[in-house]
């Protein structure tokens, strides 16, 4: 249908086009990460493997890592977006919590549509093993978490330097959601149903810890206060 609606239009054709190319540079390239390894694969290797120029795999990449982290990218937009969208009425948490499993079954589709499933699992496992991705996973982590920090902050009205409590909770929201990952890239269930189930699971136990009125005004513990 896609092909159909494409060949009846130029403009059509030429972007289903560019989307082969980037969908299949992007497969091609995480197949060889993990199984040549990252470091030992080239660009020159994926733009041959796909039968394209150098020149092409740059067009569509700025490099390895960016085509390493496709798949976090989408995953991390997706979950901001759905974040976005939460009613105002929703305590932080559970904003966070209703995004992650609002947005699964889109990003699960999303993510099977670009690449195997299996294949995704392999390149989580090797970010977690590739101590140059490791270190940009981490970056890239921290990063979010202001981000959504922030977003958490303007749906309650707070200033995010001055009240803790956002970067606090997301903080520990993304604290599970990294063990989650973790542990279901250790094991031997590959399914992203199984990720589901062991990101709920350990998500559930923050409830009693980050459920509350934030609208109260924030006062610092006599702690913080003589700390200062």
């Amino acid at each position: 249908m896609d092909g159909q609606r494409a060949a009846e239009h130029p403009a059509g054709l030429r972007e289903l086009k560019k989307r082969r190319t980037h969908d299949a540079l992007l497969r091609v390239a995480l197949d060889l990460f993990t199984t040549r390894g990252y470091e030992e694969t080239t660009v020159d290797e994926i733009a041959e493997a796909v039968d394209v120029s150098q020149r092409t795999f740059f067009r569509y990449f700025a490099s390895k890592e960016e085509v390493a982290f496709t798949i976090q990218e989408l995953v991390e937009r997706r979950f901001l977006t759905g974040l976005r969208q939460r009613p105002p009425s929703e305590p932080p948490f559970e904003a966070m919590h209703r995004a992650v499993l609002v947005s699964w079954n889109d990003v699960s589709e999303a993510i099977e549509e670009l690449v195997p499933v299996e294949l995704h699992f392999r390149v989580y496992r090797m970010i977690e093993s590739t101590p140059s991705l490791l270190a940009a996973h981490l970056r890239r982590a921290a990063e979010l978490e202001e981000q959504v920090a922030r977003v958490i902050a303007e749906r309650e009205g707070l200033d995010v330097e001055s009240d803790p409590r956002p970067r606090v909770a997301v903080a520990a929201f993304s604290g599970v959601m990294r063990v989650s990952g973790r542990l279901w890239g250790q094991g031997r269930e590959t399914g992203l149903d199984g990720l589901l189930e062991l990101t709920e699971r350990y998500l559930e136990q923050l409830v009693p810890a980050l459920a509350g009125d934030w609208s109260a005004p924030h006062k610092p513990s006599n702690g913080a206060r003589q700390a200062h």
